[in-house]
Formats: C-alpha cells, sequence, structure tokens
C-alpha cells in the first residue's frame, strides 16, 4: 500500500484524503499571505517526517521562510536566465531526493522577468516531473487569474493537485480544481475553512455564489476561443473603461462600442434593443464577455435573466442581498452553427421543400446532431468551465435567439437538461457533451417547427446559444434541491374569488425543482398562490385541498448521479425540524391513522407554504419582484425562480435568496369589464351540456360554439398507450377547420372564423396518456376554449395548468381554459347530451369506424348551435344547446 503524507492542516488532509509521494501541489491564490498560511502547516509536517524543508526564493521580496537546523533557503535570481535558474534548482533536487521537501516563491514574477507565460510554464514542466520521479512533495503558487493558458494548461495538465483559494469577508475558502488518483462526492466543492481549522463543504449554491461569483478576469481561455472581431473588440472595451475610470473623455468612442457589443452578444431585435440600451452598460457587457464560450449572441433566455437582474438591483439595493450571485456561463450562437456545419447537418436543417420533407430532414439533422463532434477549443472551454463549478450541478437550457421575445415565448419547445455533475472531470464532460446535444437537437423537433410555422418564423434566422446555470438549491442528504421553486406572473389572469386582485401577481410554487411547476406529467398538484391573499385556495372544500396536494418531488440523485423523482413526504423527512414547517403542515387526521398503523408521521405531511407566507417577507418580495419588472417591460412578465434557505449553525432558517432563472414577457389578453349578458336560467335538462364553477383561465366568452370536438371518457381509458397517441394526432385534424379533414368524408362547414371547443378527460398535453389526451402545440392550435373533464379515474383530476409550458401555449394562442369537476354540487356534465345533440347538430363521421365511439365531431348549424357563457372573473361556465322552430330565428345572445 502506498505510503500517505499530510499537508500538516488535518481537515485539509481529509479532504484532500493525504499527499502520495511525487505530489506537486498548486495553490492559486490573490496574495503571498494566502500562500504563506499553508506553508506554515507543511513545513511542520515536514520536521514530523523527518524531512529537510528546501525554500526556493527568488521574488525579490521578503522570504516567505527563514533558514534554520530543519530547513535551507535557496536564493536564486531569475535574471541569469531560464537556463542557468532551471539547472540550479535540478541539481539541489537531484542531491536531496525524497530526503527533502519543496516550497518554491510564487512563480508568477518569472513570467514577468522571462517576459513570457510560456518560459514560466517550461520550468514548471522541468521542475514537476523530477519531483514526481523521485517521490517527494512540492508547493507552488500562481496568482490568480492572471496568466495565459499558454502557463495555465501546462500547469493544470501537469500538477497532481491544484486549489484555488478565496477570500470572502474576511473568512477563507478552498476549491480543489484537480486531485489527482483520489476522489470524493465533495472534493471539489468550494469549503469554508474554519478558524479552528476544519474545511467545511459548501453545498448551498447562493453561498457558494456569493463567493466565487466575484471574479472581475476572465474565466476561460479568452484568447483562442474568439475569432479576431471579438477578442479585438474586448481588449478595446477594457481599455476604453480604464480611460473613462481616469477620467479621460472617451464617451463617443463608448457609446459606439456599447452599441457594437450590443448588437454583437446581446440581441439584433428591435423590440428588445430601448430596454437593453436602458439597463445593460459597457462595463456590463465586458462581463458576459468574460463568460462567453466561443462567439455569437446568448440568446433569449440569457439576456431575459441579465436585463431582469439589473432592472430589480437598479430600482432598490436590497435586491443585491435577495438575489442569489449570478454565475452563468453563456455558449454563443456561434459554437451552434459551427457544430451543424461541421457534423455535416447544415444542408439538412434548411428549410425547403413541403413541410412533410422538412420534418423528414430534421429527423436525419437530430440523429447526427445526437451523435456529433466539437472543435478542440470548444471542448477545452467547457473543462474550464466545469472546473470552475466543480462537483455544483448544473443545469444546460435552450437559449435561442427567438426564444422568451414578446409575441413568441416558446416556451417548453426546446430542451433543458440537468446534470448532477458527479465523479471525475472526464465522467462530467462526458455527461455535459451529450446535454448539449440534446438541447441542440431540439430546436429541430416537430413541436418547435411547427410552432414556428404557426408563428411565421420557420424561416427566419432561429440560432440556438446555450445558458449554463448553476442548479440552485443546497444538499440534503443524498440529494440536491432548493426547498422550494416555481413560476411567477404579474397579472393573474386565474381570479377564483373576488378577494383576488389579479394586478397583484400570482405564484405557481413547487416543493423542489421548478420543473414541477412548468411541466404537465402525471396526476399531481402543485400550489397556485395569489400575491394578495396568498392563504386564500382555489379549492371548493377542505377536502378538495387534500386531494389536491403535492405527492412527488423532482430533485438530483448526488448518489446515483441523475435527475431523479421520488415521494414528497421522503424528500421533507430530510430537512431540518425546524425548517420543515415553512414548507409542509402535518394532517392531523392522516397522522393520527399513520401511528394506529405503526407509520411515521412523515407520511401525513402536506405540501403547504403556509407558513413560509406568514413567517416571511416571500410574497411581498414576490410581488414587488413582479411589479418592478412589469412596470420596466411596460408589459405583464413570466418569471421562473427557486427559494434557496440560508440556514444558521443550528439549522434554524437564518434568511432565504431567490434565483430569478426565467424572465419574459407575458402574453396574456387582460379580462375586459364589459358585460357578457344575462345568462338564460331556463335551460332544459337535455339541452345542458355542461356547467362548472372553476377554474376558468383565460378571457370571459359569451358566443356560439362553431366545432365540439369531444373524447369519450370510457372508450379513452380501454385504448392502448399507442391509439392514445394516435387519437391525439386525430384531434389534431378535426381541431384545424380551415385544413382538408381526412378525419371525415365530408368536408368541414365550419365557419373559419368560428369557435372551436375541444372537451375531454383529464389533462390535455400531458406527458402520461393514462393521464389525458397527449395532443401537441401543433395538434391544438386552432383550438380557442379547452376543457378538461375529471372522468379518468379514481383521484385524477384536472390542474390548473397555469405557468406551465402548455398554459404558456394557451395565453399566446389566446385560448379559454376550464375544467368540469361533476361531483360538485354546482357543476354538470350531461354525457347524454352528446348523443341527443346529434339529431339536431351536424356530425362529421370518422372514416374509420374504429374511432367513432371514442371521438365525436359536432357543428352547429343554421337551425341549431352550441352555445357557450364563461365568466373568468366570476368563475362560471356553462355550455348548453339553443335550437329553433322551423320558420324562426335562433334567440341573441344573451
Amino acid at each position: 500500500m502506498q505510503r500517505l503524507y499530510s499537508t500538516g492542516l488535518l481537515y485539509l488532509n481529509s479532504t484532500l484524503q493525504g499527499l502520495l509521494p511525487g505530489d506537486n501541489l498548486v495553490w492559486e491564490i490573490d496574495t503571498d499571505n494566502h500562500y504563506n498560511y499553508f506553508i506554515q502547516f507543511f513545513l511542520k509536517e515536514a520536521q514530523n517526517q523527518k524531512k529537510t524543508l528546501i525554500y526556493f526564493h527568488f521574488s525579490g521580496d521578503e522570504p516567505l521562510l527563514t533558514e534554520s537546523v530543519t530547513r535551507k533557503v535557496i536564493t536564486l535570481d531569475p535574471l541569469r536566465g531560464f537556463e542557468h535558474f532551471v539547472s540550479d534548482i535540478v541539481d539541489i533536487i537531484e542531491a536531496n531526493g525524497d530526503k527533502a521537501w519543496y516550497v518554491f516563491d510564487c512563480l508568477s514574477p518569472l513570467a514577468k522577468v522571462w517576459y513570457s507565460d510560456r518560459m514560466m510554464a517550461n520550468f514548471f514542466m522541468v521542475v514537476c516531473p523530477l519531483v514526481l520521479r523521485l517521490q517527494s512533495l512540492a508547493y507552488f503558487a500562481i496568482y490568480k487569474h492572471l496568466h495565459s493558458n499558454h502557463a495555465t494548461d501546462t500547469i493544470y495538465a501537469t500538477a497532481q493537485i491544484i486549489i484555488e483559494v478565496w477570500n470572502h469577508q474576511g473568512d477563507y475558502y478552498l476549491q480543489p480544481h484537480r486531485v489527482e488518483h483520489r476522489f470524493s462526492p465533495t472534493l471539489f466543492m468550494l469549503h469554508i475553512l474554519k478558524p479552528d481549522g476544519q474545511l467545511v463543504p459548501i453545498t448551498n449554491s447562493a453561498q457558494t455564489a456569493d463567493v466565487v461569483a466575484q471574479v472581475k478576469q476572465p474565466l476561460l481561455n479568452f484568447t483562442i476561443q474568439r475569432y479576431g472581431p471579438w477578442t479585438a473588440s474586448y481588449r478595446e472595451a477594457e481599455t476604453l473603461i480604464e480611460e473613462l475610470n481616469r477620467g479621460i473623455s472617451k464617451e463617443t468612442e463608448a457609446k459606439a462600442l456599447f452599441e457594437r457589443l450590443l448588437h454583437m452578444v446581446i440581441t439584433r431585435q428591435t423590440s428588445f434593443l430601448p430596454l437593453a440600451r436602458k439597463y445593460f452598460t459597457l462595463s456590463f457587457l465586458t462581463d458576459v464577455l468574460k463568460r462567453l464560450i466561443g462567439s455569437g449572441l446568448i440568446g433569449g433566455k440569457a439576456r431575459g435573466i441579465l436585463l431582469a437582474q439589473l432592472i430589480l438591483k437598479g430600482s432598490h439595493p436590497r435586491w443585491s442581498t435577495i438575489l442569489e450571485s449570478h454565475d452563468s456561463f453563456f455558449i454563443g450562437s456561434d459554437v451552434f452553427y459551427t457544430f451543424v456545419i461541421q457534423n455535416d447537418c447544415w444542408w439538412l436543417r434548411r428549410k425547403r421543400g413541403s413541410m412533410e420533407e422538412i420534418l423528414a430532414n430534421a429527423r436525419i439533422a437530430r440523429e447526427r446532431i445526437l451523435k456529433g463532434t466539437f472543435l478542440d477549443y470548444i471542448v477545452l472551454q467547457f473543462r474550464e468551465m466545469l472546473e470552475y463549478f466543480g462537483q455544483a450541478p448544473i443545469i444546460v437550457r435552450s437559449s435561442s435567439i427567438q426564444e422568451d421575445s414578446y409575441g413568441n415565448a416558446f416556451s417548453g419547445k426546446y430542451e433543458s437538461v440537468f446534470c448532477a455533475n458527479q465523479g471525475n472531470l472526464d465522467e462530467r464532460l462526458a455527461a455535459f457533451l451529450d446535454a448539449v446535444r440534446q438541447v441542440y437537437a431540439s430546436s429541430l423537433n416537430e413541436d418547435a417547427l411547427m410552432y414556428r410555422l404557426h408563428h411565421g418564423l420557420l424561416h427566419e434566422d432561429e440560432q440556438m446559444a446555450l445558458l449554463v446555470q448553476r442548479v440552485s438549491g443546497d444538499v440534503w442528504g443524498a440529494y440536491f434541491f432548493p426547498p422550494a421553486a416555481g413560476v411567477g406572473f404579474s397579472y393573474n389572469p386565474f381570479v377564483w374569488n373576488p378577494t383576488i386582485d389579479p394586478h397583484a401577481g400570482v405564484l405557481r410554487l413547487a416543493f423542489g425543482l421548478g420543473t414541477r411547476a412548468v411541466d404537465r406529467l402525471d396526476d399531481d398538484y402543485i400550489r397556485i398562490v395569489a400575491l394578495n391573499a396568498p392563504l386564500s385556495r382555489p379549492e371548493k372544500d377542505r377536502e378538495e385541498t387534500k386531494k389536491h396536494t403535492q405527492r412527488k418531488v423532482d430533485l438530483i440523485n448526488l448518489k446515483d448521479n441523475c435527475f431523479e423523482t421520488i415521494p414528497v413526504r421522503d424528500a421533507l423527512s430530510l430537512l431540518p425540524e425546524s425548517l420543515r414547517p415553512y414548507f409542509c403542515q402535518i394532517d392531523q387526521e392522516a397522522a393520527s391513522r399513520a401511528r394506529e398503523l405503526g407509520l411515521p408521521e412523515k407520511s401525513a405531511c402536506q405540501v403547504d407554504f403556509s407558513e413560509l407566507f406568514q413567517k416571511t417577507d416571500f410574497c411581498e418580495r414576490m410581488r414587488e419582484l413582479l411589479q418592478v419588472l412589469e412596470k420596466a417591460y411596460e408589459h405583464p412578465v413570466d418569471v421562473e425562480f427557486t427559494v434557496n434557505c440560508i440556514l444558521s449553525d443550528e439549522g434554524t432558517l437564518k434568511d432565504y435568496r431567490i434565483n430569478l432563472v426565467q424572465c419574459r414577457p407575458f402574453q396574456v389578453k387582460l379580462m375586459g369589464s364589459g358585460s357578457l349578458g344575462i345568462l338564460p336560467s331556463n335551460i332544459s335538462k337535455e339541452h345542458l351540456f355542461l356547467r362548472s364553477d372553476g377554474p376558468i383561465v383565460g378571457r370571459s366568452v359569451a358566443a356560439p360554439i362553431a366545432r365540439l370536438v369531444y373524447v369519450s371518457s370510457r372508450a379513452y381509458t380501454a385504448l392502448s398507450e399507442q391509439d392514445k397517441y394516435a387519437l391525439a394526432r386525430l384531434i389534431g385534424q378535426v381541431a384545424h377547420p380551415r385544413e382538408s379533414q381526412p378525419y371525415g368524408s365530408q368536408a368541414a362547414s365550419v365557419h373559419p372564423e368560428g369557435i372551436v371547443m375541444l372537451v375531454g378527460p383529464g389533462r390535455w398535453g400531458t406527458s402520461t396518456p393514462s393521464m389525458g389526451v397527449p395532443v401537441t402545440f401543433n395538434d391544438i392550435k386552432e383550438v380557442k376554449v379547452l376543457v378538461e373533464l375529471a372522468l379518468m379515474h379514481e383521484g385524477l383530476v384536472p390542474d390548473v395548468s397555469l405557468g406551465t409550458h402548455f398554459f404558456n401555449d394557451l395565453v399566446e394562442m389566446d385560448m379559454l381554459y376550464f375544467a368540469v369537476f361533476p361531483e360538485r354540487k354546482h357543476c354538470k356534465f350531461n354525457e347524454d347530451f352528446v348523443q341527443y345533440a346529434q339529431k339536431v347538430l351536424h356530425l362529421v363521421p370518422p372514416e374509420n369506424e374504429l374511432w367513432a365511439s371514442v371521438l365525436t365531431v359536432l357543428e352547429s348549424t343554421d337551425h341549431s348551435e352550441l352555445r357557450l357563457y364563461a365568466d373568468a372573473t366570476d368563475q362560471k361556465a356553462i355550455c348548453y344547446l339553443v335550437t329553433q322552430s322551423p320558420g324562426q330565428a335562433l334567440p341573441q345572445q344573451p
């Protein structure tokens, strides 16, 4: 078994799992004082091991160590030249071998003396392998973020251990970036050095970002990653900023350069440029460049986050402490173009021919993209970025240049991929490259292409930039997640009782990762929060509230290195007992039953957030956040966020941080104040189709229904999964009255401007066919009214789509959504109506009779029509049949 040595610091030694004979340890420091601290412990350990410590002094400053019986100081003059300098050091090391350990002054001054980073690296390449071969130990240091890749790449490739030292608000932090032949789940995390010598991993994303996001220099190999104009523009900006800071008049040049960088990096969209000019600065743009991999635009999602942070921090200083520090990286849109061309996908991606041909080519291109390779210098940038993040979980998010714009949000059309980011650097890099390929491939998925076609963007330039973010949250047991995350709207389109102020905003809040707040996955439920009345709930009674609670939580499994979903009670039990009440409450009846059965009380926990609302200022802060952003945008906004807890040493809630991970215009159509008229009260039983008391989301409607597309719950449940997907595509045909209808042998008679209403069981747009009909955006893009029936199976009811990607599609299409709960007192669903209405309305029969039992398509005629009355303010909706006797006109709208 190979012998292990110590650094002299017990907890550092434990973190590194000891020093191996031959280790060269490089400290990345800000000042020599940081380095000297660790040298003193190394010196004591050398004495304990009866090793002579040889200190090579050449910096020109005061020596870090003095000579004594147990240590020697060798003073060298680098001005004699590289050859003499290195030869003298080699002679001494060869003469002493493993009987001595070695400490060197900080190497950075050598680059200045020899006018070359490369020569400093050459020195390291001679000495470091020699120490390794002789099985001794050596300490080196370099100043952080000072040297070019010519030096740092060599040092990183040659040294066995590299540790970065941070000093933040008087505390020391260490982050190992390279530790050869050793690994642990927390090895590459940021660690805080406690006064008693303890070295504690920082697992909380907010606390980590506070320390490491303060870097002012470029974090990546800046000179090799860009083409001429990019490097020149960056250098020009740095020079201009320095001159402006010295009081030199350069405002005209700075304004011209700012405009150039704005178009190069942020956006060329005329709708966004006024906001960008108002809030971005030249200095801020250079900071973006420092975190840009490759060249090109950073895309819509990235620019939205940056803009929102600047707006908030400019509105009040407190937002600098409330918001989690931003330390994301941007992969420029040019990297995507290069990848597409290098992997022979450009011609396939070219939008020519029929839509069928375009989709067929896109499928081939996606396959090539998923197997594609990257240029070497881009992979090098990715490696350096992963070294910066260490083992912190990250997410690779789409940030296309059209995304999150006015009028087209692209909600959920492109993928985002979580990387647990565990394992050694090569393993983490391989997983990251797969994630990038997956997001790139999603730019050519069918739903995205049909969305672009619908919005007239199919032939517009759509480059895919990427945003790489540190996942917000903390380590709880073997899992990583934030205690809360969700989406927020500055305007609330779901007013379920008169106390709700729609202009106060609304949240859709989930425990754990925010994925459950934006995706309609299965039979789970998310907390809807009206910010002016956060304790008010849309459920009608206590039993409904208990039924509509979150049962599953999405999180990152650090042990298995994957994204995972587990029961929410298991995740809640991982939180400190003092923290748990902020996010859940105990159902006393369920707790009593659990005790009787000998089960733990955690099984009776229900996600609630009530104490978070009552004992913190969270709702006030979120309301302010949304209103400040809406005022700046001059438009309602839609945000995604996480809530991260900062704990005291005792494990109690000390503070919380909000991480804003998305901001974009919200395309909601504000509800008008005009009257809908009086609802007829004498509707006969056979003429009533359905009645709802909510939830109703969207603009109120009182109008005829030109076409009803109805899916039978019983027949749908009996279908195979394959047939359920086939039905979804069939609905896509019959829901488009202006297109040809292969569904039936008769041509569609519906008026082009008529309202199409879709009624069916469970959740429309779910990715789980057992929970509802898995229609896509393209299938329902012409639908104006969407109705969900709580009829599929016990325990499954519609979920208010508010805040999901699916809901954003409904908003963009100005679609009215409501649900019907037949078991409620004031709700009604008359299934016999469908059979009765076929006698007076126009039935569009299917070509294949196999679909007749599951899908019914009815159209209003000149003598009979369906009518819908839906009041989003009063949360009431009714759909009924109106007929006329021969020679009579249909009654007027109420």
